[in-house]
């Protein structure tokens, strides 16, 4: 996808950024058309970097100790939506943002259109790391432009099934490998007292990896205009099929991240989760009872035989425009999101899953989880981070984008309106939105 003409267009300030850094050496990378200059700062360095993954002082720790010239100075907060990415915002327009920050790969565009970020691509750290990232996590940060770079990949959400081994064998019900296989398996667990599973009736992200699964292309742009279209065939074909397992009482419909939720995997009233690989983590902890009673399988798929994975989350390190080291500052993000030591570290400290190709053969990841069986789930996971397309396109407002369909998803599991509904307001809404930031939109 080609979003520089597009988001250019949006942008109330010139795109030309200024010069990374002043001073350094000459050993850098020639810079990339369209991306600023980045040579080395000359003297120590101090980096701003804020974040919200469980245990990152930890992590930077680390990083400061072999790094005395380069310090790393964190700063914790709430999730992006939760109140992070407004004072980014809110920062950038005093000019005092951090030189770093974390931001999920649905919210890079957001602050692209801002004018927010600093393209990398004439940092030679990051251009040289390019290959080490799974395809789809570098397009995710680099909007599919030439020689643009808006973020470094931290972690990624390849999505599988997470099941209850133990009442699927007593049920005598197989894994379903096919969403025909688990519609009809829904209705076998029906009879046996539960429920399949919880269809989450607010977290639209969800919703939002099984239609990447399906093909479903929510946002594209032909180089001048975006065209938002949440009612394409792929998406349609998803959103009808859980109305129908919604209308015929099929799954529950608890509000996720509650007790209510937590208590209903707890007590196999809800028999599987297709969820990312931090999902692994949200159920050992909200249903410890269950210990050894999981396992996970591949997604279920659209066609038989078929080898497509939907993604749920993943999140990026950016650098902000204003930064006066984004050599340094791009240093500690490859640093962070590729090295075996800090890849170790956030996934035991917050279950991280990297955005690296490697990534799934680290030691932390290689080892059978004792809650899931003594499976070595993640290699489950590895392989569906590969099957995941690299296409999909986040749109520039994905905050209301999902506020308004989670409106509408929470009337439609009331039984006031369908998710065709919800998605159908949805896409009305976000038009609407682009126009009134002067977003070019196709009629």
């Amino acid at each position: 996808m080609k979003l520089k003409a597009i988001l250019g267009l949006a942008l109330t300030t010139s795109l030309a950024l200024t010069a990374c850094s002043s001073g350094g050496d000459d050993d850098t990378s020639a810079t990339a058309p369209g991306a600023a200059s980045c040579a080395p700062s000359s003297g120590p360095v101090t980096l701003n970097f804020t974040s919200w993954i469980p245990g990152i002082e930890d992590v930077v720790k680390v990083w400061n100790a072999k790094n005395p010239n380069i310090q790393v100075k964190v700063q914790t907060g709430p999730n992006g939506n939760g109140g992070t990415y407004q004072n980014f915002f809110n920062q950038l327009k005093a000019g005092n943002a951090p030189d770093l920050g974390q931001i999920e790969y649905d919210a890079l565009p957001s602050f692209r259109v801002q004018d927010g970020l600093t393209n990398l691509a004439g940092c030679k750290p990051v251009t040289d790391a390019k290959d080490q990232f799974i395809d789809w996590t570098w397009n995710q940060v680099s909007f599919g432009e030439k020689d643009a770079v808006y973020g470094v990949p931290q972690d990624s959400g390849p999505m599988a099934l997470f099941y209850r081994k133990d009442l699927f064998e007593k049920a005598g019900i197989p894994v379903p490998t096919t969403w025909e296989e688990y519609a009809a398996d829904a209705v076998k667990v029906k009879a046996a007292g539960g429920y399949i599973t919880n269809f989450s009736q607010s977290d639209i992200n969800q919703f939002a990896g099984l239609a990447w699964q399906a093909g479903g292309h929510w946002f594209s742009n032909d180089g001048s205009k975006w065209t938002v279209n949440f009612q394409d065939e792929a998406t349609t074909k998803v959103a009808d099929y859980w109305q129908d397992l919604i209308a015929k009482k099929l799954v529950s419909a608890v509000p996720p991240w509650t007790t209510e939720w937590d208590s209903a995997y707890n007590k196999g009233q809800a028999w599987t989760w297709v969820s990312a690989v931090w999902g692994a983590n949200s159920i050992s902890s909200g249903a410890p009872d269950t210990s050894g009673k999981w396992a996970v399988a591949p997604m279920p798929q659209w066609t038989a035989g078929g080898k497509t994975a939907g993604n749920w989350g993943g999140s990026s390190t950016a650098v902000f425009k204003g930064s006066k080291h984004p050599y340094e500052a791009s240093q500690f993000a490859i640093w962070l999101n590729t090295s075996e030591e800090a890849l170790t570290l956030l996934n035991e400290k917050a279950n991280l899953y990297p955005a690296t190709k490697t990534g799934g053969s680290l030691a932390a990841l290689s080892k059978g989880v004792d809650f899931y069986g003594g499976q070595k789930i993640y290699d489950v996971f590895a392989e569906a981070a590969t099957e995941v397309t690299p296409d999909f396109t986040w749109g520039p407002t994905m905050t209301s984008t999902y506020a308004t369909a989670s409106d509408g998803f929470k009337a439609a599991v009331s039984g006031s309106g369908t998710l065709s509904d919800a998605l159908k307001k949805a896409q009305t809404s976000t038009i609407d939105n682009l126009k009134s930031q002067s977003i070019p939109v196709a009629e």
